[in-house]
């Protein structure tokens, strides 16, 4: 349940990110989301070590936690996600 609300606020905030930038500045947004969900991620995985959990459990699931918000940033500052 955890890892959904971290997937689920990572597109949240890469919505108002995107949303929130120019056009002009939404690669810049996506990457300056990516950095700062990197952290986000970072502190989750470092509590998940300090909670007795293995690396080889956690990896899995934060490589899901920051790719899933951050593939979608990108695929919407790209300019993929819109109607044609």
């Amino acid at each position: 349940m955890r890892t959904l609300i971290f997937i689920l606020a990572g597109l949240a905030v890469a919505f108002a990110a995107l949303r929130l930038s120019p056009p002009a500045r939404r690669r810049m947004a996506a990457g300056a989301f990516s950095l700062g969900w990197l952290g986000a991620v970072g502190w989750n995985l470092r509590t998940g070590l300090s909670h007795g959990y293995g690396l080889g459990e956690e990896l899995p699931i934060q490589a899901a936690i920051f790719l899933i918000p951050v593939g979608v940033a990108w695929w919407l500052a790209l300019g993929r996600g819109r109607a044609r």
